[in-house]
């Protein structure tokens, strides 16, 4: 792997998007040898991870979650770890923990599973809402703050989360502070037929990203997503995204619409799509590709929309189709 061009400009060189576009291509093909036939989702994590933040994914148990989390350590040479999410989880259990040490006569302070590069939250509805809290200021901050000491956990850090849609006894729905909090929301699903058979074909492997190679470090990430906020964003481009936004807020079929974090999180996922695509600015089209994933879960349905099944990514895309991008820069 070539390291990054070091021209220094205010914004993307046309060598740097050349260079980012690779770099993001070889982590996609990469991750993907672990998660087969989900291509689509796996540019999603990473896009997520680049924009610096988190995703969510709601997915039956078995679809792959916990080896796309391991791939994307393994991939940027970062650490990984899982926290099952249970009822009797405590805050402590995911922050870490002050413990007096006696033989020092001073309180040390015991990183919990918090600390890592990518963190599975698996099935983050079935701990409480207390437990679910303790997550709020790590997404938002890159921080935690335990007996008034603040302790960073370092770059790259992304959340992803799980929660399963079919089995809902024994949860808590997620509030809309702390859905607004994920960058993106997706599914992987089950594969298909080829990537299935592939699976089978492997099953002497019980765990595919242990041979995978570590293609950038977690320096590097870091420095690809300072790159990627350099990429140039129209005003043409934030004037179509605030537009898309209102047209959430006003609909008639939703009590709650975008708010101004979610964005600014559609600006920021669509400046890494943009520079994967070998680009120094966005065009609409990041913005069609990103809208669904982006914005449909920080929607609040009306009772009569939920009631007669309407989903929020059908209303995002009808509001999509009616709003028109536009067609020219700003002058």
């Amino acid at each position: 792997m070539t390291s990054q061009p070091t021209t220094a400009a205010a914004t993307m060189t046309p060598e740097q998007s050349v260079w980012f576009a690779q770099t993001f291509s070889t982590l996609v093909d990469n991750v993907g040898q672990a998660v087969l036939g989900k291509t689509h989702v796996v540019r999603l994590a990473l896009t997520a991870m680049l924009a610096e933040g988190h995703i969510l994914l709601e997915d039956a148990p078995g679809t792959g979650k916990t080896m796309l989390a391991k791939a994307l350590a393994a991939t940027v040479d970062g650490t990984h770890h899982r926290i099952q999410f249970t009822p009797d989880l405590l805050p402590s259990d995911v922050t870490g923990v002050t413990i007096y040490d006696q033989k020092t006569a001073a309180f040390e302070f015991h990183k919990g599973p918090i600390f890592a590069s990518v963190v599975l939250a698996d099935e983050i509805n079935r701990a409480s809402p207390k437990t679910q809290s303790a997550l709020l200021e790590v997404m938002e901050e890159s921080r935690v703050t335990v007996d008034g000491v603040t302790h960073s956990v370092g770059r790259p850090f992304m959340v992803i989360a799980t929660q399963n849609p079919i089995e809902q006894a024994g949860t808590y729905k997620l509030p809309e502070a702390q859905l607004d909090r994920f960058l993106i929301k997706t599914s992987l699903g089950y594969p298909d037929h080829a990537s299935t058979v592939q699976i089978l074909a492997g099953s002497a492997a019980r765990d595919r990203t242990a041979t995978l190679e570590h293609i950038i470090t977690s320096a590097a990430i870091a420095d690809m997503a300072d790159l990627a906020a350099t990429v140039y964003v129209d005003g043409s481009i934030n004037d179509y995204i605030a537009r898309l936004a209102e047209a959430t807020r006003t609909d008639s079929e939703t009590r709650l619409g975008v708010s101004v974090r979610g964005c600014l999180a559609l600006v920021r996922c669509a400046k890494v799509w943009a520079a994967a695509q070998g680009r120094a600015y966005v065009i609409p089209d990041d913005v069609k590709d990103l809208a669904v994933a982006v914005l449909s879960h920080r929607l609040v349905l009306d009772v009569e929309a939920e009631f007669s099944g309407t989903t929020p990514e059908e209303i995002i895309e009808r509001i999509m189709s009616s709003t028109t991008p536009p067609s020219e820069r700003v002058a």
